[in-house]
């Protein structure tokens, strides 16, 4: 069996157009959701909301670095504007690369070992994400939080209308994101599912080997020497190819040859 490492087939092409308008719809919640979120709506609201109910540190500590000339903490990355541009810029990666699958997989070039490239990329994405917005906030040692209070508890433990709203949001954006995680999950198997070898690779060399002895490639001028032939005077006993041919010509333009020899 002879493994073939870029021309693959998709072992099912209907679960790939199932999941691609899956993730054509998840895409488009991550982009609503992470532009919404673009560049500050929430995030500063629920840490100093998480620091009003003792559950992580407080935003204060960007202000006092700055009234007292000192470089900025490393903020976790949970409350960090990196997080907010990175989701943003996923979001439309995600969408770009839904685009080029579909074009390439509809001109049948999305092969699968092209679309792993893609498909890993995305999961380990996505998984950065889901750990940045769950992420540990241990910025003040006295108010160490592993996972943001908006995740881990519920919205109502704030008693404002407006950060309980905030909390929801984050929730339904971090709900999104796993599902679009899970999307890409799914992709990957599939991915992998068709590059696992498979009866496929057997037949495709079998039809190789036959191409060269069908009567078609024979029509196409494929190579035909030792094919059989109807046998004549001179073929019957002997293998009949274009070599005998020319070494017939040959002997019959010497006829010296055959008198003195």
């Amino acid at each position: 069996m002879a493994y073939k490492v870029l021309r693959r087939e998709w072992r099912s092409k209907s679960a790939m157009y199932i999941m691609m308008f899956a993730e054509l719809g998840a895409t488009v919640a991550m982009l609503v959701l992470f532009g919404i979120a673009q560049p500050n709506l929430y995030r500063t609201k629920l840490w100093q909301a998480g620091y009003e109910l003792g559950f992580n540190s407080s935003p204060a500590v960007i202000l006092y670095a700055y009234a007292n000339h000192v470089s900025q903490p490393n903020l976790p990355f949970v409350w960090s504007q990196t997080l907010t541009n990175f989701n943003v810029a996923i979001s439309v990666i995600s969408l770009f690369f839904l685009l080029t699958k579909l074009i390439a997989f509809i001109l049948h070039v999305w092969y699968p070992v092209v679309a792993l490239l893609f498909n890993v990329s995305l999961v380990a994405f996505y998984a950065a994400s889901l750990g940045g917005q769950a992420g540990p906030d241990y910025l003040d040692p006295t108010k160490p939080s592993p996972v943001a209070w908006y995740i881990a508890k519920p919205c109502t433990v704030a008693a404002n209308k407006a950060v309980q709203g905030n909390c929801t949001l984050a929730k339904g954006t971090f709900a999104a994101t796993s599902v679009m995680f899970a999307v890409t999950l799914v992709n990957l198997g599939l991915n992998i599912w068709a590059m696992l070898p498979n009866e496929a690779d057997k037949k495709d060399v079998d039809s190789d080997d036959d191409s060269y002895s069908s009567p078609s490639a024979m029509k196409r001028g494929a190579e035909w020497e030792m094919q059989g032939i109807p046998p004549t005077p001179r073929t019957a006993t002997m293998p009949y190819t274009p070599r005998t041919m020319a070494f017939n010509t040959l002997e019959r333009k010497m006829p010296l040859r055959r008198e003195y020899g």
